[in-house]
């Protein structure tokens, strides 16, 4: 929490209150308690460097005093009165560097009761007591929602405690149900897995359980640009997300625009597609598996190929904007090594994706919108880091499916009610709600006429299936042509039972 002085300046310092309200919760960036803290710590540790230099200051006074004592006979009038004029001077030094000293040690003690504060304040919001008008609300969010879903901070907790639960939770999002008592979970999951990693989870999942929905490589086909009247506000943005999903199955979009005098490049990535899950759309359930598990690998060497052809050289800025899935692509870009060195990823938007497991590298911010009735953000079990470069917005407002529509993964999760929590974002006075979309601003400009270009992405088809030969006969055994039976006890009927050269399933229809 912030400190600042009545009036602005000077007097006794209070508490600022975040401008958080019940529309919004903030955490992370300038005015998080993390960036705070370190700020404290920082503080302290000038205030040290400064008492070390005055220090020295002091000494060297005291041994320019020690150099004067021949001179204490001399007239009063110089020699006397030089030795205590550097006396004083010395203590005067060292008075302040004792005040110096003393203010180091208050902000350390500070930062110190901040810290204790914030451990126990995140132990309330686990345990679901952070706030009176919330607690009341748990009820509605688990019973009164008419999904029955968990809501994200519950979600998260679970999650959290479980390795079997987290996995349940993961196979939920690829679009697979599995119970908590399925062997095969257990299996793959339960045995020393507590404290896993949402990768670890993910990579057995697919590795022990679902292998049929294991990554698969990604090409990108260009389909065509057009100028459109861009909407840089991350309400716009996600808006896009919306247009570029309703688009097709498998597409993105990358916009170029002009801020500053320098092109800035902007990855529309949409959330799941469900249907033929493992088939060539990258965007459907076994594609969370890729961007949770894998670090997006192919899908993200297809958006550097994309935007190769979209016209971005290397070092040029990019803007990745993602929702539910796509925010988990758009997250892995600022870890992907290979994408780093070809651009310069300045800023990432998410809605609704669960991306606390992700750490960029230095140099990128990001804006994270959470909904409390969402359960997605919470499934891998890990809340966002709070750094003065991520912001994570918690939106507070009650909402429900609209009559007659599908729910899909609850209320909470729709892209319309994340595009409404934007604009309260836009128009919040919140520090690091201000910083944050100021710096997205500085990277794409206010909008305006800007060029946008639709790549379709398809994952290569699944590798035939082996074929299975049958056994081979037992030594000693003679076989008889086909047909007829075999001497000695031998499989009767052999080659009667396959067609094809004797090879099982020939004649099926090829594996998709």
């Amino acid at each position: 929490m912030a400190e600042a002085a009545p009036g602005g300046g000077g007097g006794q310092l209070r508490p600022l209150e975040p401008a958080s309200n019940a529309v919004l919760s903030v955490r992370g960036g300038v005015g998080g308690i993390s960036f705070q803290l370190e700020e404290l710590d920082s503080g302290a540790r000038e205030l040290d460097v400064l008492a070390r230099d005055l220090a020295a200051v002091e000494l060297a006074i005291y041994r320019i005093w020690e150099s004067l004592g021949s001179y204490q006979r001399d007239d009063p009038a110089s020699g006397a009165g030089a030795l205590t004029a550097v006396w004083e001077g010395q203590r005067s030094v060292a008075a302040v560097r004792e005040e110096l000293e003393r203010l180091a040690g208050g902000v350390r003690a500070c930062q110190l009761e901040y810290s204790a504060a914030e451990t126990a304040n995140r132990l309330m919001m686990q345990l679901h007591l952070d706030t009176p008008w919330l607690a009341g609300r748990q009820l509605f969010d688990l019973g009164l929602s008419g999904d029955g879903r968990p809501n994200r901070a519950t979600t998260e907790a679970i999650a959290s405690s479980d390795p079997v639960v987290a996995g349940v939770f993961l196979a939920a999002l690829l679009g697979v149900r599995l119970s908590p008592m399925d062997a095969a979970v257990k299996m793959a999951l339960a045995a020393g897995m507590t404290g896993s990693s949402v990768p670890t989870l993910v990579r057995m999942l697919l590795d022990r359980v679902l292998p049929e929905l294991r990554p698969r490589p990604v090409r990108v086909l260009k389909e065509g640009s057009l100028e459109i009247a861009l909407d840089a506000s991350p309400a716009g943005l996600l808006a896009r997300a919306g247009e570029v999903e309703d688009a097709g199955p498998g597409q993105i979009e990358i916009i170029q625009t002009t801020a500053g005098g320098r092109d800035t490049f902007i990855v529309i990535i949409p959330g799941t597609q469900p249907g033929n899950t493992g088939g060539p759309n990258p965007f459907d359930e076994a594609g969370i598996g890729e961007s949770l598990g894998y670090g997006s690998e192919y899908t993200a060497a297809a958006i550097r190929a994309a935007l190769r052809q979209a016209g971005a050289e290397a070092g040029d800025q990019v803007v990745a904007v993602g929702y539910s899935q796509g925010g988990i692509h758009a997250m892995n870009l600022s870890q992907d090594k290979a994408f780093l060195a070809e651009y310069r990823l300045k800023y990432v938007l998410t809605a609704g994706s669960p991306v606390g497991a992700i750490t960029p590298e230095p140099g990128v911010s990001s804006l994270h919108l959470e909904h409390r009735q969402d359960w997605v953000p919470g499934s891998e079990g890990l809340p966002n880091p709070d750094t003065k470069d991520r912001v994570t917005v918690t939106l507070n407002g009650m909402v429900r499916t609209p009559p007659g529509e599908d729910s899909g993964l609850g209320p909470g999760h729709r892209l319309t009610n994340y595009e409404a929590g934007a604009r309260a974002v836009s128009a919040s006075p919140d520090a690091s709600l201000a910083a944050s979309t100021a710096a997205l601003a500085g990277v794409v400009g206010a909008g305006g006429t800007a060029r946008a270009t639709r790549f379709q992405l398809v994952r290569a088809p699944k590798p035939a299936a082996p074929a299975v030969l049958p056994p081979l006969p037992a030594l000693g055994r003679t076989i008889l042509p086909v047909g007829g039976g075999v001497s000695g006890g031998g499989n009767a009927g052999f080659g009667g039972g396959f067609s094809g050269g004797g090879r099982r399933g020939a004649g099926l229809p090829p594996v998709k």
